[in-house]
């Protein structure tokens, strides 16, 4: 009976993924072809949004969850960030982009877990509703693709930014019709600690636990090489709708967040993750090959794409689910913030400043066959780097658990 709050919900979600898809994706495309930024720079720009997810567990914790109720905090800072997207379209120098996009990822990435947490105090039966209303964050990804690319052309563009924007001052208007949702911990002392889940490091002390989340650190090294240079790279092999192209990734994800089920059921979390980790190592070795097979540089790269949801869903989710199986009850949200701490945060900041510098040292003085980068140096530190996290992740990680049906899905 909660159809108009699902729906309510879903389209929220739909949009603030619009939002970050619509500049996420091309970013670095703009950033070098039209404002002429640097691989560092760029890495840099990319980092902002890990600030962000460092900052973000203080603002929920020590103001959203305390003073305000979630809908309007939601509006505030969604007609914020509206109004910084205008501004990030607006500035062309290095030194005046950089302060504001990582100010305008610092009023984005609490909407995470704020709309998360809303729905979860809501929806009457959370573990069967949520994924279904999550689903409509990935449509809003490709249609945020599909808009930049094909509508508005805009990849190379501060239009890119401008449609975020837009569309941002349309999710803080909508916010305001969410049902409303008080502060959980009026008057409560909120400990550092709790806030960035530091209470769940006793979880630590089991040493498949502490492999798992070293693992974890360590493959977001590589990962981030992908999400800061995919696009440039196929905008330099001449695709054209290169970020709706791109948004294929997000229908693979759909497909394999419905498939999660049955693999944790039959394979158990150890089986599953390595298949993530694998698929990472097999995305950068097809974009390292596509470079000098050129009869079959299409299928490799799309291939890369399509691989996005295993990437994501078998690595990610699982770990998610991992956790929130090993943390008790009184630690369990402690668990999924040092998770997300070291995702999101620690481990997106280093991984996205590596691959910056790695676009950065691989830069052509001169273009060499059409390409102003070195692909082929790029994409092959990352794929031997995910190789050794897999061999660290197989001969180290134990899950000694039987698993006899799969676990809930919660895609955070």
């Amino acid at each position: 009976m909660q159809t108009r709050l699902k729906i309510s919900l879903g389209f929220f979600m739909f949009l603030q993924y619009f939002v970050w898809g619509a500049w996420y994706v091309s970013m670095a495309t703009y950033l070098s072809r039209t404002l002429n930024f640097g691989g560092e720079q760029i890495g840099l720009a990319y980092g902002a949004f890990a600030i962000g997810a460092m900052v973000s567990p203080f603002f929920v914790g020590l103001i959203a969850d305390r003073y305000f109720p979630s809908e309007k905090i939601l509006a505030f800072l969604a007609l914020l960030g509206g109004a910084l997207l205008f501004v990030l379209s607006k500035l062309t120098a290095f030194s005046s982009f950089y302060p504001v996009l990582i100010i305008y990822c610092a009023t984005y990435v609490p909407t995470l877990a704020l709309i998360t947490s809303l729905s979860l105090h809501h929806l009457a039966n959370p573990k069967r509703d949520l994924p279904l209303v999550k689903a409509l964050t990935a449509v809003g990804w490709i249609a945020s693709g599909v808009a930049v690319s094909v509508i508005f052309e805009a990849e190379q563009s501060a239009v890119q930014f401008q449609i975020a924007g837009a569309t941002s001052i349309l999710l803080g208007l909508f916010s305001l019709t969410l049902p409303h949702t008080p502060p959980k911990k009026t008057g409560k002392d909120v400990r550092i600690g709790e806030i960035l889940g530091l209470d769940a490091l006793a979880l630590l002390k089991k040493p498949s636990f502490a492999i798992f989340i070293v693992c974890m650190f360590l493959i977001c090294i590589p990962l981030y090489f992908y999400f800061v240079n995919m696009n440039l790279y196929v905008t330099e092999l001449g695709w054209k709708y290169s970020v709706a192209k791109m948004s294929l990734a997000q229908v693979s994800d759909i497909i394999f967040l419905i498939l999660l089920p049955v693999m944790l059921r039959y394979f158990g979390y150890k089986k599953t993750i390595f298949i993530g980790i694998l698929a990472w190592a097999a995305r950068y070795f097809l974009l390292s090959g596509s470079v000098d097979m050129i009869s079959m540089q299409t299928l490799f790269v799309y291939t890369a794409i399509l691989l996005h949801g295993v990437c994501y869903d078998f690595l990610f989710i699982t770990g998610q689910l991992y956790v929130d199986d090993e943390a008790n009850e009184r630690i369990r949200g402690a668990a999924q913030g040092l998770i997300a701490f070291i995702l999101w945060g620690v481990g997106a900041f280093v991984g996205t400043q590596l691959a910056g510098l790695s676009l950065s040292s691989h830069t052509y003085d001169a273009p060499v066959a059409g390409f102003a980068h070195d692909w082929k140096g790029i994409w092959i530190y990352p794929a031997w780097g995910a190789v050794a996290v897999l061999v660290i992740f197989m001969i180290f990680f134990r899950d000694k658990r039987s698993e006899t049906e799969a676990p809930k899905i919660k895609k955070v």
